[in-house]
């Protein structure tokens, strides 16, 4: 009931928005509302989100978001919180359209490989040519440590779609529901949405396997870090603090 009431309201409010007076400077819900691309997808995807969120106690008007994206099992999983809890559920998993490049980060412009790491989201394009994108903010710390120093690239997105160079496409269909669920987040005052991509599921065997191809001590060295952060989050649910040291590796504050 609590989901109901929160979803109930948060939409009346999005749509009352459509109708701001242009004199006003545009905020970001206002300036994403005017895009057709965006109000047909609030509209095509409404009940799903008001489903998934009610069934789940989750109160649109203030709820963070958390994506993560596994390259091996071409899972990308979406899950969220109300904003006064510490403990992330999940909500829904969408398969990569398709996949390309290999196992490890990228670490330069033009090497076809999706990153590794812990990023954020930093830009919504309701003018993708890929139907609707969410930018992923590569190259972080980590990369500008790690990768080739003159031309790390970055033009790195979640976006509609199967087709991709480096890029996570999920279908026009499935970037619609991720495209508005990040949108009432960020709309509901989240600052940051974390998107953490990771080269598979790291649990202790697949680091083993992971190992055992790894190229070079220091791609090992950098998955064991990442690893940190998903045995973390699968243990408690909550996005551990994290912090990169001078060698380019993720380091975490632990409860």
């Amino acid at each position: 009931m609590i989901g109901d009431i929160c979803t109930m309201w948060v939409f009346v409010l999005l749509f009352g928005l459509f109708n701001f007076t242009p004199d006003e400077e545009p905020d970001f819900k206002q300036e994403q509302l005017e895009h057709l691309r965006v109000q047909k997808a609030i509209a095509d995807k409404k009940a799903w989100i008001e489903h998934l969120l009610s069934t789940n106690d989750i109160c649109i008007d203030s709820f963070d978001l958390y994506i993560r994206a596994f390259k091996f099992e071409e899972d990308l999983e979406l899950w969220a919180k109300n904003r006064d809890s510490s403990r992330y559920i999940k909500l829904s998993t969408y398969k990569f359209c398709s996949n390309v490049g290999s196992l490890g980060p990228k670490r330069r412009q033009g090497d076809l490989q999706i990153p590794e790491g812990l990023y954020t989201l930093s830009k919504f394009n309701p003018n993708s040519n890929y139907h609707l994108s969410l930018k992923v903010d590569y190259p972080n710390k980590a990369d500008s440590i790690n990768g080739y120093r003159y031309d790390l690239g970055g033009m790195i997105f979640i976006h509609g779609g199967c087709n991709t160079i480096g890029c996570i496409p999920i279908t026009d269909d499935k970037i619609k529901e991720l495209y508005v669920m990040a949108f009432l987040a960020k709309a509901s005052g989240q600052d940051e949405i974390p998107i953490h991509i990771y080269p598979a599921r790291l649990e202790p065997e697949n680091m083993k396997l992971l190992e055992q191809a790894g190229s070079s001590d220091e791609l090992r060295d950098f998955w064991r870090s990442l690893a940190m952060s998903y045995q973390l989050f699968e243990r408690s649910h909550k996005i551990p603090v994290s912090k990169v040291n001078s060698s380019g590796l993720y380091q975490f504050q632990l409860d």
